[in-house]
């Protein structure tokens, strides 16, 4: 088979995930999902803490109070929208691909 354009090597930081017919691609698109999820989860952690920090200090102020629990409820709120965001994509993996993990772990066929 005649190579027009020669061989191309992938570069180091990618070809630690394996070749691009191996599912390279994919491997990097799984970690940088899971990156985002640990980030979202460390974030919601922080949030809690100054909320719980923020309803304690608040004394008998009712603004304060309410505040506080607002930041609880969106930050709790936020934490069920990231968990349930894996629930509906295996879901739906599920209904359309027939794999619960097509969507949470791509796999790019290569060419």
């Amino acid at each position: 088979m005649l190579q027009v354009f020669g061989s191309i090597k992938p570069p180091e930081a990618i070809s630690k995930f394996g070749s691009v017919e191996g599912g390279a691609i994919g491997k990097f698109l799984d970690l940088i999902i899971r990156t985002l999820i640990i980030v979202a989860g460390v974030y919601a952690l922080i949030n809690l803490i100054l909320a719980g920090y923020a309803f304690i200090s608040a004394g008998d102020d009712p603004k304060k109070v309410a505040g506080a629990w607002a930041k609880i409820w969106q930050t709790l709120l936020g934490l069920t929208v990231a968990a349930g965001s894996f629930v509906l994509a295996a879901i739906f993996g599920k209904l359309i691909f027939n794999d619960y993990f097509f969507l949470l772990k791509p796999k790019i066929p290569g060419l």
